[in-house]
C-alpha cells in the first residue's frame, strides 16, 4: 500500500506546480469590451445629435459643467462656461465666481468639443461609454468615459443651458 501511495503523492504534487506556473496560454481575466455593434450604435446615435446641434446654429451660449473624477479639483467644478461666436470667452468656478484655468478644461469648452470628447472616446473603444442626450437642445447632458470606481474614469453632467443673445461676454477667460 505505502509503494502505490508514493507514486500518486509524486503526481500529485507535480500536478498542482505545473498549474501552479501555468503558460499565458490559459483563460485570461474577464475584461468588459466595448462590441462593434455598441460602438457603432454609439457612432451613429454622436452623429445624429451632432447634425441636430449644427443645424440649430446656437454659437452663444452658457452652460454649467461638472466633472466627477479623480482630477484636480479645479476640474471637478461646478463650472460655468460662457461661449460667444464658437468660442469659450470665460471659463468660471460656479460656487465663487472666480476664473479657472481653460487650458485644463479645453475638451469640456465648448458644446462641439464635448462631442469630439464623446467621438474620441468611441474611436478608443472605450469599454465604459455612456451619453444621455438631451432630445430637444441636441446636446449630451451626461458623459460617462471611464471606471469611476476604478479611479480610470470621468462622470461629466452639463446642466443649465441657456442660449445667449449676441453681445459681448460680462467675463473673461483665465489664461
Amino acid at each position: 500500500m505505502i509503494g502505490m501511495r508514493l507514486p500518486i503523492t509524486i503526481a500529485a504534487i507535480l500536478v498542482s506546480c505545473l498549474s501552479l506556473n501555468a503558460p499565458a496560454l490559459s483563460i485570461p481575466p474577464a475584461q468588459v469590451v466595448q462590441s462593434p455593434k455598441f460602438n457603432n450604435l454609439s457612432l451613429k446615435q454622436l452623429r445624429i445629435y451632432q447634425l441636430l446641434w449644427n443645424g440649430r446654429k446656437i454659437y452663444n451660449y452658457r452652460y454649467t459643467l461638472t466633472n466627477n473624477c479623480f482630477c484636480v479639483p479645479e476640474v471637478r467644478g461646478p463650472l460655468n462656461i460662457e461661449v460667444r461666436n464658437g468660442i469659450t470667452t470665460s471659463i468660471t468656478n460656479a460656487q465663487t465666481g472666480e476664473p479657472v484655468n481653460s487650458e485644463l478644461l479645453t475638451s469640456y469648452s465648448t458644446i462641439p468639443k464635448l462631442f469630439n470628447l464623446i467621438r474620441d472616446a468611441i474611436n478608443r473603444g472605450e469599454s465604459e461609454l455612456s451619453v444621455t442626450y438631451k432630445p430637444q437642445q441636441s446636446y449630451p447632458t451626461q458623459i460617462n468615459i471611464g471606471n469611476l470606481a476604478a479611479d480610470a474614469g470621468v462622470f461629466t453632467t452639463i446642466s443649465n443651458f441657456q442660449e445667449l443673445p449676441e453681445g459681448s461676454s460680462s467675463e473673461s477667460i483665465k489664461p
